[in-house]
């Protein structure tokens, strides 16, 4: 079973309050993919999610680093940029698969350039630019994604 749904965000301000009604369903074990070109707003989301979530520093892609890590008071939070990854094999070299486990929670900038080798995520956002907005399609193909997909859904609404 697949939930889905799609959002129009016309503009930052909605883009953050996603990010924010995001928050109420991350949990350990809970992997969040977001896809889209460049500028269509992924770290924007992210940033709204972190500052839900009580992370008050800057908040930026690890386009370079790779992966930035936020330890929060009840799991550590993974944020990943594979936009420089050329091919599969570099996912398989990083030694990331051990981040994605029952203890955290991470979120994925272009997991397509890792390929079928990442674990499934729990809900997937495809964020594609519309006009000035954008527009986001969100899809949950298990049952916790589904509810994380309902509650964020919920709260986004109840927030604006």
């Amino acid at each position: 079973m697949v939930a889905e749904s799609s959002l129009e965000l016309p503009d930052e301000a909605a883009t953050l309050r996603l990010g924010a009604a995001l928050a109420v369903g991350v949990e350990p074990g809970r992997t969040l993919f977001l896809s889209g070109d460049l500028g269509a707003g992924k770290t924007t989301l992210v940033r709204g999610l972190l500052r839900a979530l009580g992370v008050a520093g800057r908040v930026k892609s690890p386009t370079y680093p790779l992966v930035e890590l936020y330890r929060l008071s009840r799991l550590h939070f993974y944020h990943f940029d594979f936009y420089r990854f050329k091919n599969e094999a570099e996912w398989q070299d990083s030694g990331f698969r051990e981040y994605f486990n029952a203890q955290s929670a991470c979120v994925v900038e272009w997991p397509e350039r890792a390929g079928a080798l990442l674990p499934a995520p729990t809900l997937a956002i495809q964020l594609d630019v519309t006009g000035t907005g954008r527009r986001a399609r969100l899809s949950a193909p298990s049952p916790a994604g589904a509810g994380w997909l309902a509650q964020a859904l919920q709260h986004y609404s109840s927030a604006a």
